[in-house]
């Protein structure tokens, strides 16, 4: 019995989302999956570099097709040398592939954003993601929202999806808040706002930016903001926004850096700013609260799921209401950030200030976060995805498969 794991995203040397999602996996998987013969499937890449001891019992597959490498040249795999099951840590399962086939669905961010994507991403992700979901015989969500974004949608069945968490970095995870850390970067002040993830569209860099000037006219904040992450798509428009605002000597912009100066930044920030349109899953949220960072996040999507430890999925959306007297927090959600509108940078802006002069308000914030990041775990996340692989095979067919803690 072989099992195929599709590491095609896992070892580049910039990993983002879904790519740090495959890696993690990987890397907690080969001591659980430690009898039967495991297949790696990588793609012929310089620095595609596996910086990992593997058992003896993974073999590593280089497969050299330059296109389409998921849907022709691991389907061509599959086809002359096929594995009893496949593990694809992302929303592309190929089309030629075993019966029992395992996918993880990230989120439908596409669905709700249409306008932060290009016509021919969004025919793809929908394209691909409809067809991996009605191919597999289990689908592996990130969340409970998009688990019900995908039941109401594309009319999946609920027992097909199983809700398995993301987990934060041994990097980030459970540092001291007083830690001395080195970092590369120099910030001439050294008070701060930070966001972290791909600037493009549908994170709200926009939004962003509108706050820091409000913040800047409104409270005279001394702050600056920095953005950290990758260029993505409509990112002209968010540099064009920084040329043209009156405070753009205060805006730094750092591009994608190495984590050891992310621990840096977010040991250091004021305030740590997410208030994307929508997400999936949100994992620089986690990585924020482990380093003592105070949140701000948008009332939405899986946003207010994984910033609640008592978090039960609503239906529909609640918007929060600010109260210039109490600044009040749904109490019945009891949130480890604040949670705003992020289509009012008015909000953001109000909640930013909040959290900058109000010491109480920022050090309950930051305990709260402390405490909710400990939900949450990279070894959780690859014990609940063993448990969900092996009833995908006979209880005979696995029965000579050892599971290590």
């Amino acid at each position: 019995m072989r099992i195929g794991i599709d590491g095609s995203r896992a070892f580049i040397q910039q990993r983002t989302g879904i790519e740090e999602y495959a890696y993690q996996c990987i890397k907690r998987l080969r001591k659980k999956l430690n009898s039967c013969p495991v297949i790696l499937y990588i793609r012929p890449k310089s620095n595609s570099k596996i910086d990992f001891e593997l058992p003896n019992n993974w073999k590593v597959k280089v497969i050299k097709f330059p296109y389409f490498w998921t849907q022709v040249g691991l389907s061509l795999e599959m086809l002359f040398h096929p594995v009893d099951i496949l593990f694809v840590p992302a929303h592309t399962l190929p089309i030629i592939h075993p019966k029992n086939s395992v996918v993880v669905i990230h989120g439908l961010e596409y669905e709700f954003c249409p306008q932060a994507y290009a016509w021919k991403d969004k025919f793809y992700m929908r394209w691909t993601i409809k067809k991996s979901c009605q191919w597999a015989n289990k689908i592996i969500s990130v969340s409970e929202n998009t688990k019900q974004d995908l039941i109401k949608l594309y009319k999946i069945p609920p027992k097909k999806i199983e809700v398995i968490y993301e987990g934060v970095s041994d990097n980030f995870q459970f540092s001291a808040p007083n830690l001395q850390e080195k970092s590369r970067f120099k910030i001439p002040n050294s008070k701060f706002l930070l966001f972290i993830g791909r600037l493009e569209k549908r994170k709200n860099i926009e939004g962003i930016i509108e706050a820091f000037e409000i913040l800047k006219e409104k409270y005279n904040l001394p702050h600056k903001l920095v953005l950290v992450g990758k260029k993505g798509y409509k990112y002209e428009n968010i540099k064009a926004q920084i040329l043209k605002s009156k405070y753009k000597k205060d805006i730094i912009e750092m591009g994608y850096i190495l984590d050891k100066d992310k621990r840096a930044l977010l040991k250091k920030a004021s305030v740590f700013l997410f208030p994307s349109f929508y997400e999936g899953f949100g994992l620089p949220i986690l990585e924020a609260q482990s380093l003592g960072a105070p949140v701000i996040t948008s009332n939405n999507s899986s946003l207010r799921e994984i910033t609640a430890n008592n978090f039960q999925f609503l239906a529909s959306n609640s918007q929060l209401n600010f109260d210039d007297q109490t600044f009040n927090r749904k109490k019945e959600i009891q949130s480890s950030a604040l949670l705003i509108n992020p289509h009012n940078p008015g909000e953001i802006a109000k909640a930013t200030w909040k959290l900058i002069s109000d010491k109480n308000l920022r050090d309950d914030i930051i305990k709260k976060g402390y405490k909710n990041v400990k939900r949450f775990s990279w070894e959780k996340c690859a014990d609940h995805l063993f448990q969900h692989l092996v009833p995908t095979l006979s209880f005979r067919a696995w029965s000579g498969i050892s599971h290590r803690k």
